[in-house]
């Protein structure tokens, strides 16, 4: 069980709204509360120790077994003026002016060609004549045309827009972070990733209807903006890792201290990997649902300033 010695801060707030004489909002107020109780007392089986294989970038992994889950876990010292958050797309585009805007590639070969030493995956995209698969059966391979769903900006270059507004990760010209809808990046932006639902919205949880568990990758922060928090939870693995509900991600991510939280694509593409300092390589650190690292359109990366 986790201590309360353990519980870095765990703060739940419902607005007035949720406790209206409406079934369905009393419960889906009540399913939040169940999933953050489950969160954190729920057994754990295993806490790996944090480790810092880059100042200011802290990795550890719990592993839980009710029910059973296996989640990665990066926080980022957003103050630290030796890291830097980038978006990188794939390889190159394909058409020019065309539908498709870039080359589907695997993160690590991503963080390879542009010196991240932490990477994880990005926005959902679409490719040419694929349909979604897992394991041998995926359709998703390195070069096949691809176009993301969201904004997409890497070094305050627009290279995706979208007609309908989606939630997307914003990092400004001044290194400030922020979770906003938008249709194409702002003019102060630096670095924009889309994803599909806000978790956590000024330290509320936003409630959603939709229950099935999935492989995830989510970013947060805190009311600071001092802190990033990365998640990735492996899924589809009975018996070993289930994944998460939105309602279950939103819980975790406010037990870690994330006042404003967003899911990203997640299913096969979830990944995390850390540069070995002592052997300069990208390791992954979870294992995604394909047995290896999926091919896609972009990615969230940091590089660390070398000593």
């Amino acid at each position: 069980m986790l201590s309360p010695q353990n519980i870095r801060s765990v703060k739940v707030e419902f607005s007035r709204g949720c406790w209206e004489n409406t079934p369905m909002k009393v419960a889906l107020s009540l399913r939040l509360l169940l999933a953050l109780l489950i969160s954190i007392f729920s057994a754990r089986a295993e806490i790996s120790a944090t480790n810092e294989p880059w100042p200011g970038i802290f990795i550890h992994s719990e592993t839980r077994t009710n029910p059973p889950t296996r989640l990665y876990v990066a926080e980022i010292d957003l103050t630290n003026p030796r890291l830097h958050l980038h978006v990188a797309p794939g390889g190159p585009d394909p058409d020019g002016d065309g539908k498709w805007e870039t080359t589907l590639m695997e993160p690590t070969k991503i963080a390879t060609r542009d010196k991240f030493d932490f990477v994880i995956n990005g926005d959902f995209f679409d490719a040419r004549s694929v349909k979604d698969a897992e394991g041998t059966n995926s359709g998703y391979r390195a070069g096949q045309w691809a176009s993301t769903v969201g904004p997409a900006m890497t070094d305050g270059k627009t290279w995706s827009s979208c007609t309908n507004a989606r939630p997307c990760f914003v990092v400004r010209t001044n290194r400030m972070v922020a979770i906003e809808m938008l249709t194409r990046p702002a003019a102060d932006d630096s670095e924009v990733i889309g994803g599909n639902v806000i978790l956590v919205q000024d330290g509320l949880a936003i409630l959603h209807t939709n229950q099935v568990r999935h492989p995830r990758t989510v970013v947060g922060f805190d009311a600071a903006k001092k802190n990033l928090v990365v998640l990735v939870v492996d899924g589809r693995k009975p018996g070993i890792a289930v994944g998460m509900t939105y309602d279950e991600l939103a819980a975790e991510m406010m037990r870690l201290g994330c006042r404003d939280a967003l899911n990203l694509d997640g299913g096969g593409s979830s990944v995390m990997a850390v540069r070995e300092p002592a052997t300069d390589q990208m390791k992954i650190l979870n294992e995604p649902t394909d047995g290896h690292e999926r091919a896609v359109a972009d990615v969230l990366g940091i590089s660390a300033d070398k000593p």
